[in-house]
C-alpha cells in the first residue's frame, strides 16, 4: 500500500506510534518501520529518507534537520555495516548521539531493562 501511495505521488513519512502504556522503547519501532518499508519494496536509501528527511520536509525544517550536512542539527546512530545496501545493518548500533552527547546503546538498554516490557 505504501509503495502504491508513493507511486501515485503521495508524500510518505515514517514514525512509530506510542502505545500510551510505555511499552514502546524509543528507536526500535523506528528501525523496524524502516525495515518494513524495504520489505514493502522501497530501496534502503528510500526507506531511510522516508524516516528522516521526509518528516523534516513536511514540517518545513529540512534546512536544519532531517539529513547530515554542515550546520544542521542532527541526532545520529553510528552503525556497523552499511544500511544503504543491507537494511538489516540498521540494527548494528554502536553509538548514539543525542543533542551532541554520545551514548553507549548497551548502557541505555541496561538502564531500561525491566521498565519497558521485554527490553
Amino acid at each position: 500500500m505504501e509503495r502504491n501511495f508513493v507511486k501515485a505521488g503521495g508524500f510518505l513519512m515514517a514514525g512509530c506510534d506510542p502505545t500510551g502504556d510505555g511499552g514502546v522503547l524509543p528507536g526500535f519501532g523506528d528501525q523496524r518501520e524502516i525495515e518494513l518499508l524495504v520489505e514493502a519494496g522501497f530501496a534502503p536509501v528510500e526507506a531511510i529518507r522516508i524516516a528522516t528527511l521526509n518528516g523534516a520536509t513536511y514540517m518545513g525544517r529540512q534546512s536544519s534537520i532531517g539529513s547530515i550536512a554542515a550546520g544542521k542539527n542532527a541526532d545520529l546512530l553510528i552503525v556497523d555495516g552499511d544500511p544503504s545496501t543491507k537494511i538489516a545493518d540498521i540494527e548494528n548500533v554502536r553509538l548514539i548521539f543525542k543533542d551532541g552527547v554520545a551514548y553507549d546503546p548497551a548502557k541505555l538498554l541496561a538502564a531500561a531493562r525491566g521498565r519497558y516490557g521485554q527490553y
